[in-house]
């Protein structure tokens, strides 16, 4: 399998969408999209290899209330990319509660979050409310905007960890391009990987703050499961009836946008 990792100490879950392939054999571009975790641990090394890469534009889904609790960002600045912030967050859902929950170290067990079942239960509600939700429909709709406006300019999407909204996002920009599911699939379950380290290193730090780790309770959260995934698609099918209508009715790409992206990130025929 074609190594798309960065490489990036402070960002492991890092890598580059370019070498995809899709149906019909076209490639999507190296260098040009991006899928990252929130960047504010990045290296000076980090730093150098996005400034290389000439990253031109950032598209952040975080909420503000995510931005403000985490180290700033850490990007390049000479040039300095341009930061579009379209949050894709509800802090009223019960999953992001749960959630919140969870990583502050409480007992959800001995204090339960009403409406969720457990952290798989919490994580497959996630997925179904990023295809359902009204806000978070509109969000997904303005990052995928962005991705066309950038006009084939390098583009690096993340959210937090880099693998619920930003796997939902990549996606939707795959299938827009024509890649097919068992593909974006292979992508969206590769954050594990990438991840693995970082994840016992969350949990080392929550135990130095004194915080209550259940690794049962934590781990579903922090990997990406195929169960998840196909929640997300199992909305859009409930829904809308296939991946085509969710594109076009629910997101607003209409044909010639959806031309206008396979023409700025595949490679030419």
């Amino acid at each position: 399998m074609l190594e798309r990792g960065l490489g990036l100490v402070g960002a492991p879950n890092t890598r580059d969408l370019g070498g995809i392939v899709t149906v019909d054999g076209r490639r999507l571009r190296s260098g040009v999209l991006m899928r990252a975790s929130a960047l504010g641990r990045l290296t000076d090394g980090d730093v150098a290899v996005l400034a290389e890469r000439k990253l031109a534009h950032v598209v952040d889904l975080r909420d503000t209330s995510e931005i403000e609790t985490a180290p700033p960002d850490r990007l390049p600045t000479d040039p300095a990319p341009r930061v579009r912030h379209i949050p894709v967050f509800d802090p009223e859902h019960p999953v992001f509660t749960y959630v919140s929950a969870v990583l502050m170290g409480h007992d959800v067990a001995a204090t339960p979050v009403a409406g969720v079942d457990g952290s798989p239960g919490a994580m497959v509600e996630l997925y179904r409310w990023m295809v359902g939700d009204e806000g978070a429909t509109a969000g997904f709709a303005v990052a995928i905007r962005a991705v066309a406006d950038a006009a084939g300019e390098p583009l690096l999407f993340h959210c937090s960890a880099g693998k619920d909204r930003t796997g939902w996002l990549a996606a939707v920009l795959l299938s827009i391009v024509g890649v097919d599911r068992d593909t974006i699939t292979a992508d969206y379950l590769a954050t594990n990987g990438y991840s693995r380290a970082t994840h016992v290193a969350i949990m080392d730090a929550m135990r130095a703050k004194g915080r209550l780790v259940q690794p049962e309770v934590l781990l579903p959260l922090f990997e990406v499961r195929p169960e998840y995934l196909a929640a997300a698609y199992g909305e859009v099918e409930q829904r809308y009836g296939g991946m085509e209508r969710y594109v076009r009715d629910a997101l607003g790409v209409d044909a010639d946008t959806a031309d206008a992206l396979r023409d700025l990130l595949l490679d030419r025929p």
